[in-house]
């Protein structure tokens, strides 16, 4: 047995014997569909596709990432509980869009709908431009868009996500007014970068990462500068009180049974404690988290006062 096995099989045991009520289910007992609700390329992809092979070495089982992009995540968010609750239909969940969405309009859930078992990293907002862009800086930005109300165009993930609201809390701390154009997920938003259809991008800090020298990022919403980008300012640094972006996680229906969603996230803690998947995320500039079941309660309450405040400040 590899130490991988032997590691997730001690997890995955300790989270049967905390279910005591209840009938025992053998997770996974085959393999596992793992929706996507964004388009392919996008973050939520970028770390399906990392987790894939690990879940696939660990379980003998494989993990099918199926898309079902539309409406900034809503569409498939909204049809989660009508799926099997077995534990074998799993789909990714992001904040702050499911906190946002209900919050400002009607998506078609309400957030306490969704059943998130575990939350695996975080990708600070950042904005990025093409390399051969007129602005070098985030001031030539700014001041360009002073000059011109409405000009710059940003591309972005969907409407109510993490790139909307920077995007217009942005335009209020910079005394400014750009373009929010919103696509299916990141990955159609790089393309339109790329494309030349808009003047710059509010995604993440791994869109520079994945893009490499076809991309400038001109800051970024973190605390402090990243190691893989140590040349690139905080907005704090530059004058803009702005830290925050997008967490990922996994969700099941609402009628998966309680063993059932410990078996999951403890899977999903597990494959996250592996040293090379912890390496992998930190390369693609992602920040790893660790946020298992019994802690997601107290981690959505802090993440919806912080958007709930964030929100109240873009408006």
């Amino acid at each position: 047995m590899t130490r991988t096995t032997t590691t997730l099989a001690l997890t995955l045991a300790a989270g049967l014997a905390a279910a005591a009520a209840g009938p025992a289910f053998a997770f996974p007992e085959k393999d596992v569909d793992y929706i996507i609700p964004f388009s392919p390329g996008g973050e939520s992809d970028i770390a399906a596709r990392l987790q894939q092979p690990v879940f696939a070495d660990t379980f003998d089982h494989q993990l099918i990432v199926k898309y079902q992009a539309g409406a900034g995540g809503a569409q498939a968010w909204s049809q989660l509980n009508s799926m099997p609750a077995d534990g074998h239909t799993i789909m990714g969940i992001n904040l702050p869009h499911v906190i946002l969405q209900p919050l400002m309009s009607s998506p078609g859930y309400e957030t306490a709908d969704l059943t998130p078992v575990y939350w695996f990293h975080y990708t600070p907002d950042a904005i990025i431009v093409k390399a051969d862009s007129q602005f070098q800086t985030l001031e030539d930005l700014v001041n360009f868009a002073k000059e011109n109300p409405g000009l710059v165009t940003f591309s972005g993930s969907g409407s109510n996500s993490a790139n909307s609201l920077a995007q217009s809390r942005f335009d209020g701390l910079a005394g400014v007014t750009t373009t929010y154009v919103p696509f299916s997920g990141t990955g159609p938003s790089v393309t339109a970068l790329l494309g030349d259809q808009v003047s710059a991008q509010w995604g993440y800090s791994t869109v520079a990462a994945a893009q490499g020298e076809a991309v400038r990022m001109l800051a970024v919403a973190a605390e402090e500068r990243l190691p893989l980008f140590p040349d690139v300012p905080t907005f704090q640094e530059l004058g803009y009180d702005m830290v925050g972006g997008a967490y990922r996680g996994v969700a099941v229906p609402k009628d998966t049974p309680e063993d059932v969603r410990q078996q999951v996230s403890d899977a999903f803690q597990a494959m996250n404690n592996e040293p090379a998947m912890r390496q992998a995320m930190d390369d693609g500039a992602f920040v790893v988290i660790d946020v298992p079941y019994q802690d997601v309660d107290a981690f959505m309450a802090e993440r919806r006062t912080e958007i709930e405040a964030a929100a109240q400040a873009a408006n």
